[in-house]
């Protein structure tokens, strides 16, 4: 990175709580030494106002001198401040397609064990319930399948709720909906092309499948520890947890919520 131009301008982070890339984002900037400025925008006016003001409509953002970058593809955030390293390899997309169906199980069988009183309860600093993340998650799963079949990714579809008359197996039936339709898809996708050698459309610019494949089962994965987090918060052990061994090989944050 260039000193002239960080003595000038001040890094900054804008970011939400249980946002998992956001979190990913403000870790990495930590690991590689990078000094920043954290700006929680959640129930913020003036943050929201100045993240507005660059012309961003999501979080996390990096920005730097009135210019900024989103954080969907860390391949961004590097090339944005000129850093010297290396991310890791992707998994092969069969490793994270089994990676992203023992996400779906785990969750299709967490949403199981909450009661009706606790589904809606808001859990932490931001106003994110077990219904909700839960739902969120198949989201996510549906999303990215959805790009790969050429359905543009579109920011707006991770703020989508589950109907308000859902009950936990009303939301635990439809993961099963997706979960299938993706395993249907990659048993289809092997046949044609096992390697994802095409782009897909996203809101953040015309993507590697293979990239949109591993951010979609990160992603699902980070929500689903937060999900166990939320039955713990309520005296449960999680039907059959999910370990950081069992996702080796995705690029997890270390933590599970913002501080």
């Amino acid at each position: 990175m260039d000193p002239a131009v960080t003595s000038s301008a001040r890094i900054k982070v804008f970011w939400q709580p249980g946002c998992s890339s956001c979190l990913r984002t403000k870790e990495f900037l930590a690991k590689q030494g990078i000094e920043f400025e954290s700006i929680n925008v959640h129930n913020n006016p003036a943050g929201m106002a100045e993240l507005a003001a660059l012309g961003a409509r999501s979080v996390p953002v990096v920005a730097l001198g009135g210019k900024y970058t989103l954080c969907q593809s860390f391949n961004d955030v590097i090339k944005f401040l000129d850093l010297k390293t290396k991310l890791m390899d992707p998994l092969p997309p069969a490793q994270l397609v089994a990676k992203l169906e023992m996400v779906l199980n785990a969750t299709i069988r967490y949403t199981r064990q909450f009661t009706p009183a606790q589904l809606h309860v808001v859990f932490r600093d931001r106003n994110r319930t077990p219904a909700g993340t839960t739902f969120h998650i198949f989201r996510v799963a549906e999303m990215g399948l959805q790009a790969a079949q050429g359905i543009e990714l579109k920011f707006e579809g991770f703020n989508d709720v589950p109907p308000d008359d859902w009950t936990a197996e009303d939301n635990a039936a439809w993961g099963e909906q997706v979960r299938d339709r993706v395993l249907a898809w990659w048993a289809q996708q092997q046949a044609k092309d096992p390697t994802l050698d095409f782009t897909a459309p996203t809101y953040y610019g015309q993507r590697p499948m293979h990239d949109v494949l591993e951010r979609t089962t990160w992603h699902a994965a980070q929500h689903t520890r937060q999900v166990i987090l939320m039955l713990e918060s309520h005296g449960k052990a999680p039907d059959g947890p999910i370990t950081m061994q069992d996702l080796a090989g995705l690029p997890v944050p270390d933590e599970v919520w913002d501080r």
